[in-house]
């Protein structure tokens, strides 16, 4: 069996193949870290942890997931609208794709 470090989704997971080709695995590791909360936001993590039936610790890994995806998903909105805001940079940089861009006729 081997075990080696892979880039799954974003994360770094260990994996286990079994060569027979048996059964293929990934762990994760976990570590333990200390999050300082306020009273007020401490009581919100609790009840919404209650009402999703999940652990605090799980409900903040799948808001701090959630986050982080939304985070990168700005960054390529901002990085797609810059690029689109420059335009053409002559005027007639597109006018070959017109004659393209017409349904052909039957």
């Amino acid at each position: 069996m081997a075990q080696n470090a892979k880039e799954f989704g974003g994360w770094s997971v260990k994996s286990r193949i079994l060569y027979c080709g048996v059964y293929y695995t990934l762990e994760s590791t976990m570590e333990t870290i200390q999050v300082v909360l306020d009273a007020k936001l401490l009581r919100a993590t609790e009840v919404a942890a209650r009402r999703t039936r999940l652990n605090r610790s799980a409900l903040i890994r799948e808001a701090l997931r959630a986050h982080l995806k939304n985070l990168a998903i700005r960054e390529r909105e901002l990085r797609d609208r810059k690029g689109y805001q420059g335009g053409p940079s002559e005027s007639g940089e597109l006018s070959g794709w017109e004659e393209e861009a017409i349904w052909p006729e039957e």
